[in-house]
């Protein structure tokens, strides 16, 4: 006898749900979101368990790899794809969706996603841990212009090096503000201090990595951008073609079709969002900073006089997913490409 399991994860507990291959459930439980427990209720079955399917949530990686140890043939289910499965049954409780996860496995009625390493997931949780240190502080610095700005002093640009000096030689002319300013320059200076070590730390990492640094090559490409990109598509076999990597990261327009109707609208900005952002920024930084010149700058810049400079730098973007991940896939290194004599600098 076949079994099917549906799992619905929550923060503290699980919905369990097991059907045999006609239908009939087996089991129906809540147990505290823990594999070790969910693990023990599903060896109280007659007969070993065919397929577990749970919902890609937070807590979908770390039960699913206990489940993959312990040799359970398991699969971390598409999240809209499955949310449009379950939202056809009139009632939607955990119990509810337990049992449809579960009958998605039965009819094979599932898309699977990709689950990443451990590696790959602790290096993403630095990469999200320094965009939320770095939103933080650009908060705390914002912060402190507003308290100026009540004052009608307006700090207007200033370098990061010279921000505290300018707050404070502006803080002469409203020292009345100096005890609500005061600490907020100190947790600011302080998370500079701490955000250097990071970006470092991250550093290293980039260059001590094969992959990492073939990637810096590329004009524009950074080790944020690089450990991103590794951390993300974390296994590079897994697509087909690298033409699809950039619908992936969302960076491909939608298309509208229906009938004589036949449009594209912007991307679709359904991939990962961090990885989409720098990867933007890197072919921002190729086209607009970066002195080096290579036959995908010239590409863009020529794009840029027809389109417009944003949608150049999003589509070079795109076509920076698809080099890097095929010099993941064959190990080359990055090919500057034949560039016209007049387009050189020094």
């Amino acid at each position: 006898m076949k079994i099917y399991v549906g799992l619905d994860l929550g923060v503290n507990k699980t919905a369990l749900c097991c059907i045999d291959e006609n239908g009939e459930r087996l089991l129906r439980a809540v147990v505290p979101s823990e594999p070790g427990r969910i693990i023990a209720k599903l060896r109280t079955l007659p007969n070993p368990v065919t397929m577990i399917g749970l919902e890609a949530c937070p807590l979908s990686e770390w039960i699913y790899g206990a489940l993959v140890d312990e040799e359970y043939e398991t699969y971390c289910l598409e999240t809209r794809h499955t949310q449009r499965f379950l939202s056809s049954r009139p009632n939607k409780t955990d119990r509810t969706d337990a049992r449809g996860i579960a009958e998605m496995m039965r009819i094979g009625h599932f898309k699977s996603v990709h689950v990443k390493s451990e590696e790959s997931q602790i290096l993403r949780a630095i990469l999200m841990g320094r965009r939320q240190f770095m939103a933080s502080m650009l908060q705390i610095e914002n912060t402190m212009r507003g308290l100026l700005r009540i004052r009608g002093l307006k700090l207007g640009k200033v370098h990061r090096l010279k921000f505290c000096e300018k707050v404070m030689e502006m803080c002469e002319d409203a020292p009345e503000l100096l005890p609500a300013i005061e600490p907020l320059l100190v947790a600011r200076n302080s998370m500079r201090d701490e955000l250097r070590k990071l970006n470092n730390l991250l550093g290293r990492k980039s260059r001590h990595d094969e992959v990492c640094k073939r990637f810096l090559q590329i004009p524009g490409v950074g080790p944020l951008t690089s450990l991103a990109f590794k951390a993300t598509i974390d296994d590079p076999a897994r697509f087909s073609s690298s033409k699809t990597v950039p619908a992936h990261l969302g960076l491909t327009p939608r298309i509208y079709q229906s009938g004589e109707t036949d449009r594209s609208g912007r991307i679709s900005k359904s991939g990962d969002k961090l990885l989409r952002y720098l990867l933007v920024e890197a072919a921002t930084s190729m086209l607009l900073i970066s002195k080096k010149w290579c036959a995908l700058k010239v590409w863009g810049i020529k794009l840029s006089e027809r389109v417009g400079k944003p949608k150049a730098i999003v589509a070079v973007a795109r076509k920076l997913a698809i080099i890097m991940h095929r010099m993941w896939l064959t190990g080359d290194d990055f090919k500057f490409g034949e560039v016209p004599d007049g387009l050189r600098t020094a």
